[in-house]
């Protein structure tokens, strides 16, 4: 396998050599909700079973399609489940695949119960922060074992996280062989070479050129897993900030140039790596 950097120095022709819509770029924060209202898909809350017996509130979007679909876990940002995670969920849905969102906080929030139950966003980040990566990984584990078993379910799986979620989702990769694909939007990339030698599934980053936090961790990601004959895709947007994909409206247009290129993208890569058949037409 051969890693690939592609540096997008200019949005407009990265968006010229996108492939085709592929059910529309996720909505921004604000309209989530009522996007998720319109859904036509079949959204539900499920309490998958976690490690130590806690359950894991989750919420499930199917495709509407005639034959059986890949999973993606999606991993949300510090921010907890929202809104927003749901209607990234829903996006994926209308593009054939099966989309479990887990609120990562079950049982963690006020009266044992999760993100919703938190009074406030700062109080949510700091409860993520608090989650040791051991137990992220049990819990997605959890979730990937349930989800693959579904019946409508193809039996390959891969995970999509977002800021602390990408991160997640670069780790997961790392603790997780079975996992056909992982996309990490905006998310560091593990340090530890050990770490790095156990990647086997090919992972697509996504990241706004304005977000050095996170993209100095790039670099040695990817010179790494060259070494190790890994594939390893890094996507740098041109004048993109931390977030692109949710704050659509920011930084003069450019988050939404990089969230309408990085979707189509991520996608694609979704189904070449997932065995995807087009979704059935609306």
């Amino acid at each position: 396998m051969i890693l690939t950097t592609v540096l997008a120095v200019a949005l407009a022709t990265a968006q010229t050599n996108a492939p085709a819509s592929t059910g529309g770029t996720p909505p921004g924060e604000a309209e989530a909700k009522a996007a998720l209202d319109r859904s036509p898909r079949h959204g539900e809350w499920i309490d998958v079973p976690g490690p130590a017996e806690q359950a894991l509130r989750s919420f499930v979007v199917y495709p509407e399609r005639a034959t059986r679909a890949p999973v993606v876990i999606v991993i949300h940002e510090v921010y907890g489940l929202t809104d927003w995670i749901r209607a990234v969920a829903d996006q994926l849905a209308a593009n054939g695949l099966i989309a479990v969102a887990p609120d990562l906080l079950s049982g963690k929030g006020v009266d044992s119960g999760g993100t919703e139950s938190i009074p406030s966003r700062d109080d949510v980040v700091q409860r993520i922060r608090g989650l040791a990566a051991e137990e992220v990984n049990a819990r997605l584990d959890a979730v990937r074992a349930w989800a693959v078993a579904l019946p409508a379910a193809n039996g390959k799986s891969a995970t999509l996280g977002f800021c602390w979620g990408g991160g997640r989702s670069f780790a997961y990769a790392a603790h997780q062989a079975s996992l056909d694909a992982a996309v990490v939007y905006y998310g560091a990339s593990p340090s530890d070479p050990a770490e790095l030698a156990r990647v086997k599934a090919p992972i697509l980053g996504l990241y706004g050129s304005d977000d050095a936090r996170v993209n100095t961790t790039i670099a040695p990601a990817e010179t790494e897993l060259k070494r190790l004959g890994r594939t390893y895709e890094a996507v740098l947007h041109e004048g993109a900030g931390h977030g692109f994909l949710r704050a659509l409206e920011g930084r003069d247009g450019a988050n939404r140039r990089a969230a309408d290129a990085a979707w189509p993208r991520t996608i694609e890569f979704l189904r070449a790596h997932l065995e995807v058949s087009p979704p059935a037409r609306p």
